[in-house]
């Protein structure tokens, strides 16, 4: 266990808060409830944020930026989506010494702002659909924060699409589950399952809330996607109406969805250890980090040169750092690239210069292998696919030993708390027994699969006839 990080099993959530600050990617704000991403934190949002914009402009969408500023009357014209969000949102009163005539929410979302300009954009058939996504801050008062995962002001996107039939929107909102899907399991390396909100878990204004849902290293689940098909409902509330291809008058389709840096922290509690961060290859803003070892000014010139001449090649095809700092010793260099989660370690000395050898550590493992130098690079590259399968494996594998199918509500109310896990139940349908979860337990139902998990039986809560299984878990 490094030096400053609380064990997992001793206290999981000082342990989490524990590896990112010796990893140095966030503080508490002097603000309350918000934080400040630093510069190490901020470099893993970008690798994300990259590659998820590449997703999206793969599927078509657009990048585009909404005012920050929404008019409360815009929040209030759809009833069920400002009884979801007033008790979050901030609202400003006052601006440039004078009381605005009208007060100004700041987002919580923006689904209002976006539909009363969408409005504007959109007459005829032939102006559907629209295909946008918006890199963003928004803002939420949350009474219980937690870095990265719940803050009063968190970073996300959040795409707003508009069509012109339910089929459209329907395909779009299930399509964009699975962008999500692919970037948790392929890159996240973080192992997710999909499906469909209940009611009382949708979001607010939405016909239907689609999910992914991962299971962390204390085996509580966290919601780390969403994806919203909102029927017609803002089109009705902003009357943004359209001319189909037959002549007739309709309503726009619409979609949402989004995630944000919460998966800063899923990252973190999906793979990282008690020596610090660990972070999937594909997402380190640094895959691996040279360590030049010396005793003597003459070995240091020597071995610097050495590795300068051996990393030359290496720009654009990896990102690298050699830390030559001369007044830091090796283990201190080690212990501070393995707190911050760096996938791969080369120790190179002067007997390694004479063996024409390498020593590479892998983060995930700690494994060391002697490679010769001249198959350094090209092993650097397997070693890195091989921790990514390898990290997604574990998380895999974790999640099938604490994933359980459970008949006896006694049963998984002792279960939920120890071994505590995932719980694959029946459930009647009913907001009564959907609320005893809660109630008894602190667990929620997470989702219903979309045809998994079929088959006749018994609600757990009140014995009433079920179809299908859901699952239950306690959360983030």
């Amino acid at each position: 266990m490094a030096q400053g990080i609380t064990k997992r099993s001793e206290d999981y959530s000082r342990w989490y808060l524990d590896v990112i600050a010796q990893a140095d990617l966030a503080e508490h704000s002097s603000v309350k409830g918000c934080m400040v991403i630093k510069p190490n934190g901020y470099a893993i949002w970008e690798k994300i944020q990259a590659q998820l914009d590449k997703m999206f402009k793969e599927t078509g969408h657009v990048n585009a930026y909404f005012p920050l500023f929404i008019p409360e009357s815009y929040l209030r014209k759809e009833a069920e989506h400002v009884e979801g969000f007033a008790p979050e949102t901030a609202v400003v009163t006052h601006g440039g010494g004078k009381k605005l005539e009208e007060p100004l929410v700041v987002r919580p979302t923006s689904e209002t702002i976006i539909w009363s300009t969408y409005k504007k954009w959109i007459q005829s058939y032939r102006d559907l659909p629209i295909l946008i996504n918006q890199w963003a801050n928004v803002v939420r008062w949350e009474l219980r924060t937690r870095l990265f995962l719940r803050t009063t002001e968190f970073l996300w996107q959040e795409g707003h699409t508009a069509h012109a039939t339910a089929d459209e929107a329907e395909t779009e909102t299930r399509r964009m589950l699975e962008v999500y899907r692919r970037f948790a399991e392929e890159y996240l390396a973080m192992p997710v399952y999909t499906g469909v909100k209940t009611e009382a878990e949708k979001f607010a204004g939405a016909v239907r809330t689609y999910c992914i849902e991962a299971m962390m290293q204390d085996r509580r689940a966290l919601q780390a996607g969403t994806s919203h098909n909102l029927g017609q409902n803002f089109a009705r509330a902003f009357d943004v109406t359209f001319q189909n291809e037959v002549g007739e008058v309709d309503y726009v389709w619409a979609t949402s969805w989004g995630v944000s840096t919460r998966l800063v922290g899923a990252l973190i509690m999906s793979h990282s250890d008690d020596n610090g961060l660990i972070i999937p290859p594909r997402l380190a803003p640094l895959q691996a980090v040279v360590v030049p070892i010396w005793k003597s000014d003459e070995q240091m010139a020597k071995v610097v040169a050495h590795v300068s001449e051996l990393t030359s090649t290496w720009k654009g095809l990896l990102d690298f750092k050699v830390d030559d700092r001369d007044q830091y010793r090796p283990g201190y260099k080690f212990n501070e690239w393995e707190k911050r989660g760096v996938p791969i370690r080369i120790e190179i000395g002067p007997k390694d210069i004479e063996n024409n050898e390498a020593v590479l550590v892998r983060r995930d493992s700690g494994e060391k292998i002697s490679v010769p130098q001249e198959r350094l690079l090209d092993t650097i590259f397997s070693q890195l696919d091989a921790m990514q399968s390898a990290l997604f494996e574990r998380a895999l594998a974790l999640r099938q030993t604490h994933t359980f199918e459970q008949d006896d509500f006694s049963e998984f109310r002792k279960q939920i708390e120890e071994p505590g896990g995932f719980f694959w139940v029946h459930w009647c349908g009913s907001e009564k027994c959907e609320a005893a979860f809660q109630e008894t337990s602190k667990a929620t139902i997470r989702l219903i699969p979309f045809d998994e998990r079929r088959e006749d039986g018994r609600c757990i809560v009140c014995g009433a006839a079920s179809s299908q299984r859901v699952l239950v878990a306690k959360s983030y």
